[in-house]
């Protein structure tokens, strides 16, 4: 939603830096193929089934230009302190928000964080996360979804969204929820990049 990018790049700029190590040239290339791959699929919006997702979820609460970028560092640093990690290639973050932020104040915004895990993180390691934030291993629940991917910016996604839901009600479904940004390419560790390069996938679940 629109009302969430204008903050949104102010804090998504530290993303990849928890998430990259040594490994830069295999990650690149990594994500240069993941990019060609999600843009074949996902050019055209489309509804599908998905499995539900063991995740490590970091749920924050307050504004999103003051709380968003402590919430990945949490989020990265418990992914890789749990032995979660099991190769280069770093994992593609996500998130959710709640519906109706127009009426919300941003102090009290609801975003959750999520990486996925395997079944082999059992328990989190021992961390002290700053106020407002809080780290927990859930499970995302999927079933059907509609997805699009948006190319550009954060704060002109609402086009695609609109794009998405016309899609969604002509088929005979109906969204409900809030909606999931999945970050497959945005800021990097040297800084925002070009925005109007970023790709993101948007989510809702649907019935």
């Amino acid at each position: 939603m629109t009302h969430i990018h204008a903050g949104v790049r102010n804090w998504k700029g530290g993303l990849l830096a928890w998430s990259l190590g040594a490994a830069l040239g295999t990650v690149q290339l990594a994500a240069q193929e993941t990019v060609s791959t999600v843009y074949e699929q996902l050019a055209e919006p489309r509804i599908v089934e998905r499995a539900d997702e063991r995740v490590l979820e970091v749920r924050a609460v307050g504004d999103p230009n003051e709380i968003g970028s402590a919430a990945f560092g949490v989020l990265f640093q418990l992914y890789f302190s749990s032995g979660a990690a099991t190769g280069f290639t770093p994992p593609v973050a996500r998130a959710r928000w709640q519906e109706g932020l127009d009426e919300i104040p941003r102090s009290e915004w609801i975003g959750r964080y999520a990486l996925p895990i395997p079944e082999t993180v059992e328990s989190l390691p021992d961390h002290t996360p700053p106020d407002g934030v809080t780290a927990s291993i859930t499970t995302w629940e999927y079933g059907t979804i509609a997805e699009i991917l948006h190319v550009g910016r954060y704060d002109q996604e609402q086009p695609t969204i609109e794009r998405l839901k016309a899609f969604v009600e002509a088929e005979g479904y109906e969204t409900f929820g809030g909606h999931e940004e999945e970050y497959v390419v945005g800021p990097t560790m040297t800084g925002p990049g070009n925005p109007d390069e970023y790709r993101t996938i948007l989510r809702y679940r649907a019935r």
